[in-house]
């Protein structure tokens, strides 16, 4: 079996999985053909990797012919983000009636009201709708991603869970969740990560980390990251006097935001509905943190069960954010149970390994003249239709991707 990745190029969220897919069991061959360079801002934040040692890659701009026969010929292909590219190419394979997987986040991000557009509908006609009778599925990235296509009446049943997947053994080196009990009297460490802007409400952070200090709690904070927010997230930290437990990390390599979560008890992950996924809750998850999440980024109503694997709040409310995080403190003991439970659910379920083991068998059962089923439950499962925040939502936010 040959499955191709065609996507305007490889960055570190995919590469675990480029590299499960070469370990898959079975005769697999994968190949990842890359679109475009990366561009240099992206390369500056961490984003790029060493393109010599992946085997498996093949750069459409430099090996055209080749990337070409893979993409009409191999057995499987999924399409990501090829910013339009290859336009006619994709609609050749995709129209071919081989077997094919289309892997999008959100398309009504800031708003689905924004379906009315007549030329934004005819341009998703001629991208989604018109393939539908095809063996095209729909890899969801994010929990709302199929409720956009559902809109827009494009792959009936055959819309599937999928994501960013950190490596299985990424946190090999921290195999328990830290000790935190009720009576250790411990220090707590906190983690904020991302880039610093609005729509990730890094705010939020510094304002629960005035309200922890006030009750007399016994903390620390990094905020990992970097952006233009930085000077007003400072004055706040002097101006609430958080010199001493609130740190700025600045902008690191992602394995060093790693390191950062492997030290921390709490993780706070804090966009808004503008987050289409958010990787570093599966990393920050898989490293042992008990996380406290807003439910309106799509990762998290994959990743956590409210109360047994993390802690979510809805419709951005601050102030459920805050009593969330102060529960934690208030019992403790509950920061080690959903650290526990939160490393399980990405070691055993939402991982590269897992991942790439799934998308084969379903592929398998479909090259074989069957029909294919979908997981019962993580990636290539059915994704259900959950509706993202809406009209009213749009309108509290500055609704605007950055």
């Amino acid at each position: 079996m040959v499955v191709t990745f065609v996507s305007n190029y490889i960055n570190h969220h995919q590469l675990p999985f480029c590299r499960a897919m070469q370990d898959v069991a079975g005769d697999v061959e994968f190949w990842f053909v890359q679109t475009m360079p990366m561009e240099e801002k992206r390369v500056n934040m961490g984003w790029g990797v060493d393109e010599s040692t992946l085997p498996f890659l093949v750069l459409y701009y430099n090996e055209e012919q080749r990337a070409k026969e893979l993409i009409e010929n191999s057995d499987v292909v999924l399409f990501g983000w090829t910013e339009g590219l290859i336009a006619d190419l994709e609609k050749k394979r995709l129209s071919s009636g081989k077997l094919s997987f289309r892997v999008s986040e959100r398309i009504y991000r800031e708003g689905q009201w924004k379906a009315i557009s007549p030329r934004g509908l005819i341009n998703k006609y001629r991208e989604h709708f018109v393939h539908r009778d095809k063996p095209v599925y729909l890899l969801c990235t994010g929990a709302y991603v199929a409720s956009d296509f559902d809109l827009i009446k494009s792959y009936p049943g055959k819309k599937l869970k999928w994501g960013y997947f950190p490596d299985a053994e990424a946190g090999a080196d921290s195999n328990e969740p830290v000790s935190v009990s009720a009576d250790d009297g411990r220090t707590i460490h906190i983690c904020w990560a991302g880039r610093l802007i609005e729509l990730k409400h890094p705010e939020y952070a510094v304002k629960v980390a005035a309200h922890l200090k006030n009750l007399g709690r016994d903390f620390v904070m990094d905020i990992v990251g970097d952006g233009p927010l930085k000077q007003e997230l400072q004055s706040m930290v002097r101006d609430n006097g958080l010199e001493g437990c609130v740190s700025f990390a600045g902008a690191v390599p992602p394995s060093r935001v790693l390191e950062y979560m492997r030290e921390a008890d709490i993780f706070l992950f804090t966009s808004n509905y503008l987050e289409g996924w958010g990787a570093v809750v599966n990393e920050a998850m898989q490293s042992g943190c008990a996380v406290v999440a807003s439910l309106e980024a799509g990762a998290v109503p994959f990743l956590i069960d409210d109360g047994v694997n993390g802690l979510v709040y809805r419709d951005g409310s601050y102030a459920e954010f805050e009593r969330k995080v102060s529960c934690l403190f208030e019992h403790r003991e509950m920061i080690r149970a959903l650290a526990g439970e939160a490393r399980t659910t990405v070691r055993s379920l939402w991982n590269a390994s897992n991942a790439a083991s799934q998308l084969v068998r379903f592929a398998r059962e479909y090259l074989e003249g069957k029909e294919p089923v979908p997981a019962d439950k993580g990636p290539m499962s059915r994704a259900e239709v959950i509706k993202p925040p809406g009209f009213k939502r749009t309108f509290q936010e500055k609704n605007r991707l950055e």
